[in-house]
């Protein structure tokens, strides 16, 4: 689940990893700290001697585990001794071998230039990367498994110099085994981020591990340039269409809460989200008469979950139909812009690129400022 990132739960290591409390980072003697303008999760310190150590301040929800990494250049390995136990993994970079476990991990990849070095992914057929597509039927992306649970056999037999792993508690068995291997697991927590340039300063976080901080710089500050445009122009809107989101499974209504990722969007918008006042994170679970009552007149409804079509919600359930965004055909979704084996494109790109994003919403809620534009991950229910 985690690694499609759906909309409504929003709305992506050496053995032997070691429980720290967020207040326990070892000191480091440092030469710079990287600045990162809006991404919480990580930290990154250039120390004098060479070595590049990543943090990971919140690898899941209420974590009170971090890890700390520690990244020594090939050309300085020999001269460098550090003490293992302060370190949950020691790896020499750049590496040239690696396995991703969430498809947001993938655009990262591809925008450093370094997607040959993927060698390996759980759930392959939900990639809808054209360039990882291509690798994949070339045998250069193996099969690994379904979800964050791997094939430890396929992947001892890969020897990957890491793993990028996401998890939602420090119980993954199967990262524990492999780590046992001597293949370093390295947690990446991109999802936990609450705002858009949040998840996506998250390029980052994986540069180091491959030389490419610079490049690194270069492609966030395009993206926070383009976002920052596009929020400016939002706010040049005389008016804020009133929004409602999400969808029910088994009569719960689930939609984005007002801190959310998918909520920061909708504000940055310049639209009316009517649960933008609520202090929740992630989302919101809801009986859909109290939705009902808030939202039945909302102009527009962005992000029904997985539906995308009007037949296909009334089918699932006729309460869908009392809203007035229903009634007058203003429902846009995600859901049909998908990849050659039927990933969803906006699980897997929109963490990297909420400039796009946010010039599709711009384009759907305030019709006329981007009057050329052409939506890329929102389109309107078929």
């Amino acid at each position: 689940m985690l690694k499609r990132l759906f909309f409504s739960t929003s709305i992506l290591f050496l053995c032997g990893c070691k429980q720290k409390e967020k207040n326990a980072i070892p000191k480091q003697t440092t030469t710079s700290n990287v600045h990162l303008q809006y991404a919480n999760g990580f930290s990154i310190v250039k120390k004098a001697n060479g070595i590049t150590v990543i943090n990971v301040l919140t690898p899941w929800v209420n974590a009170e585990t971090t890890y700390s990494y520690a990244l020594i250049p090939k050309d300085i390995q020999a001269s460098i001794t550090l003490d293992k136990n302060e370190y949950d993994a020691i790896i020499s970079t750049p590496v040239e071998k690696v396995v991703v476990t969430s498809t947001t991990h993938i655009p990262a990849l591809e925008e450093l230039g370094v997607l040959n070095r993927l060698i390996g992914f759980p759930d392959t057929k939900y990639i809808s990367s054209k360039a990882a597509r291509e690798r994949i039927a070339s045998g250069q992306i193996i099969e690994l498994g379904v979800n964050e649970d791997l094939n430890t056999e396929a992947v001892l037999a890969l020897r990957p110099d890491l793993i990028f792993g996401f998890s939602i508690n420090n119980g993954n068995n199967t990262y524990k085994t492999i780590q046992r291997a001597n293949i370093p697991v390295v947690y990446n927590g991109e999802w936990v981020e609450e705002t858009p340039l949040g998840k996506a300063e998250w390029i980052k976080f994986f540069a180091p591990f491959f030389d490419k901080s610079e490049e690194a710089d270069i492609i966030f500050n395009r993206i926070e340039k383009a976002y920052l445009e596009a929020k400016k122009l939002a706010s040049k809107a005389e008016k804020k269409p009133t929004v409602i989101s999400g969808a029910m499974y088994k009569d719960i209504w689930y939609l984005p809460s007002g801190k959310s990722w998918a909520a920061n969007f909708l504000r940055d918008a310049n639209a009316n989200y009517l649960w933008k006042d609520t202090n929740e994170k992630g989302s919101l679970s809801l009986s859909w008469e109290s939705v009902l009552e808030k939202g039945q007149h909302a102009e527009y409804w962005i992000g029904p979950a997985q539906f995308g079509s009007y037949q296909e919600m009334q089918s699932a359930s006729h309460h869908y139909a009392q809203f007035d965004a229903f009634k007058q055909q203003k429902v846009f979704t995600t859901a049909n812009t998908k990849g050659e084996t039927g990933g969803t494109l906006y699980y897997e790109l929109a963490p990297q690129r909420p400039d796009l994003v946010l010039k599709d919403l711009i384009h759907i809620l305030h019709p006329g400022l981007l009057p050329n534009y052409i939506p890329y991950f929102f389109k309107p229910l078929l």
